[in-house]
């Protein structure tokens, strides 16, 4: 079963489910950790002794994966945030949050999709907790970052590495 046809199982009624045989897709996490944590309050002394509008938060992400022995991968979820009143910079939050993960009953074809999207899938709540964490130790409301879409992530990094290869 691919990966793709997995997707669309998934979203089958239970009663459909039960009557396959095909082994599911799986992907076990062996152990995650935090790879690298930056947190910079630029202006703290003049940012916590006036008042400040509504901040502008810029998020991006990026995924990543690399191979280790025994059918094991690591993966990389990059978490980047900025905070901007009017042009002042309130915080800059950089997470690196890794995983290491195996996978099971997944075809050569569709390891790789498994990989970048249900590794991250799976590390996100864990990161978003650790950013929501240290913007409240910095001084700030909590930064809880909304859920990602990582089948999006996957197929925007596929269209950008296509478009890189055309040049």
């Amino acid at each position: 079963m691919s990966y793709f046809e997995y997707l669309n199982f998934m979203e089958r009624p239970m009663a459909e489910k039960e009557t396959s045989t095909e082994a599911s897709p799986s992907l076990t996490m062996h152990a995650q950790y935090i790879k690298d944590l930056s947190f910079e309050n630029p202006r703290a002394s003049v940012i916590f002794t006036k008042q400040t509008g509504q901040p502008d938060v810029e998020v991006s992400v990026n995924v990543g994966a690399k191979p280790l022995e025994n059918n094991r991968y690591e993966i990389t979820l990059n978490l980047n945030a900025k905070a901007k009143v009017e042009s002042e910079s309130l915080f800059i939050v950089e997470l690196s949050y890794g995983g290491i993960v195996s996978v099971n009953n997944v075809s050569d074809n569709d390891k790789n999709a498994f990989i970048m999207i249900e590794g991250p899938r799976l590390l996100f709540p864990f990161a978003r907790a650790t950013i929501a964490t240290i913007t409240r130790e910095g001084g700030f409301l909590p930064l809880n970052l909304q859920p990602i879409d990582f089948i999006a992530v996957f197929k925007a990094n596929l269209k950008t590495k296509k478009g890189g290869s055309d040049k």
